[in-house]
C-alpha cells in the first residue's frame, strides 16, 4: 500500500472528486478524514470505506468557517496523531455572466473557492511545520489558466487558488519538507453544474458539457494519488488534466 500509515483530510468529501479521492487514498492504506456539510453523505461514505477494510472518520464542517476546519484538524490529531495530506477540494461553480449581477453567487464562490482553501491551509500548516512533513493538494481548474465568458468570477477564484499555492510553495523551505501541488481539471462529471442558476448560461454554455465525454471523478483522484506518492525529493507543482475532446 502506497499510503500506509498516512492520514489525509479531504474537504468536499461528500460527493464527486472528494468522494472518489477518499475511496482511492483509503484503498492505498491512508486513513481518511472526510469533511463536508452533508452529514448523511459523509456518514454513508465513512461506513462504506470502513466496511471495505479502510479507515475513515467523518467530521462535518463548513470550509467558509475557519473554526470548523481548525476543529477538523484538532479532532484528526486527537484521533490519529498526525496530518500528512490535505486535499482542498471543496468548491462551487455557479457560472453567470457578469452583466446579470449574480452578486450573492460571487460571494459564495469567493468564500468557498478561495477562503475555504486558505482556511484549510491555516488549519493544518502549524502541524505540518511542527512535523516537518506534509503535502497540500489544492484543487484549481483549467479555469485557473483560461478565462471564458460566463466564468469571470469562477476563473478569478481559481486563478487565486493557483497564485496562493505558488506563493505558499515559495515561502516554504526545503527543511520544512512540505509539498504543495495544484490539480487543474477540465470538464468533469460532478455536481458542480447543478449550482448554475443563470438562464443565459443554462441555455448557451451548459450544453458544452454534454457535447464531449467529460473526465470522471476517479480520473482526478488518480492524479492526486500520483502527486502524493512521489518520492520525498519530488514535488509535482501542477497537473493539468483535460478530457481528450476538450481544447
Amino acid at each position: 500500500m502506497k499510503l500506509e500509515n498516512k492520514v489525509a483530510i479531504i474537504t468536499g468529501a461528500s460527493s464527486g472528486i472528494g468522494e472518489a479521492t477518499a475511496k482511492l487514498l483509503a484503498a492505498e492504506g491512508s486513513t481518511v478524514v472526510l469533511t463536508a456539510r452533508r452529514v448523511d453523505k459523509l456518514k454513508s461514505l465513512e461506513a462504506e470505506i470502513n466496511k471495505s477494510g479502510g479507515k475513515a472518520l467523518a467530521i462535518a464542517a463548513d470550509v467558509t468557517k475557519l473554526k470548523d476546519l481548525e476543529k477538523v484538524a484538532k479532532e484528526t490529531l486527537d484521533a490519529f496523531g498526525q496530518i500528512d495530506i490535505l486535499v482542498n477540494n471543496a468548491g462551487l461553480m455557479p457560472l453567470s455572466f457578469v452583466k446579470n449581477l449574480h452578486v450573492a453567487e460571487w460571494d459564495q464562490m469567493i468564500d468557498v473557492n478561495i477562503k475555504g482553501v486558505m482556511y484549510g491551509v491555516a488549519a493544518v500548516l502549524p502541524t505540518m511545520m511542527e512535523q516537518k512533513s506534509g503535502h497540500i493538494i489544492n484543487i484549481s481548474s483549467l479555469a485557473g489558466r483560461k478565462i471564458v465568458p460566463s466564468a469571470a468570477v469562477y476563473c478569478a477564484t481559481k486563478f487565486a487558488v493557483t497564485a496562493f499555492s505558488e506563493g505558499l510553495r515559495a515561502e516554504l523551505t526545503p527543511e520544512q519538507n512540505i509539498r504543495v501541488s495544484v490539480i487543474e481539471p477540465g470538464a468533469v462529471a460532478t455536481e458542480l453544474t447543478t449550482t448554475i442558476t443563470d438562464g443565459d448560461v443554462l441555455k448557451n454554455i451548459l450544453p458544452f458539457f454534454t457535447d464531449i465525454k467529460p473526465l470522471q471523478a476517479v480520473d482526478i483522484a488518480e492524479a492526486i494519488l500520483y502527486a502524493v506518492t512521489r518520492p520525498k525529493h519530488v514535488n509535482v507543482n501542477e497537473i493539468l488534466i483535460l478530457p481528450t475532446a476538450q481544447s
